[in-house]
């Protein structure tokens, strides 16, 4: 299983909306046959390791599949029905499909055809290769997830602004391997015009790679200086979406949309997004993750309107001790720890010095906003 899991991962940010998956097909306890699902429409990892094997398995043969086999046709035909007519008699599925419509399905039709079926083997591994397609077939909508880099007394920032690097190589390399996972990145105004970002994945083993860049910008404020941002003038101008609202300026939305740039107007009565109305326009235009870069100001504003699904936080082994130094989050009133938000499901990692931490929001009942730091508008 592991081996079929290292084999979904050749997949990575290729295969929306569709999950990553590995299968492995193993004879006399060699593995013989390999297969990963490589990108939408493609054939799925059971059938690729099939034609791989390119014969009848042997009797004793045993399918190795990262997640339950579809029992659909779809574009590509039922893998339930690929495995049974190459007589596999074991089967060893890592998690169920998550898609409520047909979650055990697939499990079900092989066991009643008289398959040996084995699931649940490193479940928790897989069913985490795979977080924006669950959060997309359970919820039905996009999952926004928030990234943070801080010190270990939790600042972003010295007092002064600087914040290059918090964080060391391996884990700002991590943060491009994520940013490659994601259908869309998004920072706010402040961040685009202090930092001038490129948002794009540059990995060492492939090209550069532009995912849709979101820019918050309410006012417009990033389009007032001559010297406009890169994400406004670049090669990937097209794939940069600029969300405002309708106090932003006609003649400014005209100028971006000349350059090349798509605008989105959400109506709002202030100058801030509505972020539900946000995640509504990603789920409508089939963006089914948008991975939120910064700022600050604009990751507790997801925070507060309950809109921030899952965190990656980011800790370097620093510490500012200074309280006029950047804090990470901000707004909320937290009395007692039973009303502070957590993570569940999760997942730590070690890279280098740094550790990174993260999982899905849990909200309290209630979130008591602090109106004398941050105002809602």
């Amino acid at each position: 299983m592991r081996c079929a899991l290292d084999l979904a991962l050749h997949g990575w940010g290729r295969t929306q909306p569709n999950p990553m998956v590995g299968a492995v097909i193993v004879e006399d306890g060699k593995v013989v046959a390999e297969g990963f699902h490589a990108k939408d429409g493609g054939p799925h990892a059971e059938r690729v390791a099939l034609a791989g094997l390119g014969r009848t398995p042997k009797r004793d043969a045993t399918l190795y599949v990262t997640l339950e086999p579809c029992s659909t046709q779809g574009r590509t035909g039922a893998c339930t029905e690929a495995i049974l007519g190459a007589g596999f008699r074991r089967v060893v599925v890592g998690t169920n499909d998550p898609n409520p419509e047909h979650s055990g399905r697939g499990l079900e039709i092989l066991r009643k055809a008289g398959v040996t079926v084995v699931a649940g083997v490193l479940e928790g591994e897989c069913a985490d290769l795979n977080l924006l397609y669950n959060h997309w077939v359970i919820q039905r909508t996009a999952l926004l997830a928030g990234k943070l880099a801080m010190t270990i007394d939790g600042r972003i920032a010295c007092r002064s602004g600087d914040s290059q690097w918090i964080t060391g190589e391996l884990a700002r390399a991590d943060v491009h391997r994520w940013r490659r996972l994601f259908p869309g990145i998004a920072v706010g105004a402040g961040t685009v015009m202090k930092d001038n970002p490129r948002l794009t994945a540059r990995l060492t083993t492939e090209p550069e790679w532009c995912p849709i860049r979101f820019v918050f910008d309410g006012l417009l404020r990033t389009v007032v200086d001559r010297n406009l941002p890169r994400v406004y003038t670049d090669e990937f101008r097209d794939r940069t979406i600029v969300v405002t609202t309708p106090h932003g300026g006609a003649g400014y939305v005209r100028k971006l949309r000349e350059l090349g740039v798509q605008v989105w107007i959400l109506p709002s009565p202030t100058q801030r997004v509505p972020l539900a109305d946000f995640r509504a326009r990603c789920t409508e235009a089939q963006i089914g993750g948008v991975l939120f870069e910064g700022g600050a100001e604009l990751l507790s504003n997801l925070m507060h309107q309950r809109q921030l699904d899952y965190l990656f936080s980011y800790c370097a082994p620093i510490l500012l001790a200074d309280e006029k130094a950047k804090p990470l989050l901000s707004g909320l009133r937290t009395e007692r720890l039973s009303s502070a938000l957590r993570l569940a499901e999760v997942r730590r990692e070690i890279l280098g010095d740094d550790t990174l931490t993260r999982g899905r929001l849990v909200y309290p009942e209630k979130l008591q906003i602090d109106e004398a730091t941050f105002s809602l508008g």
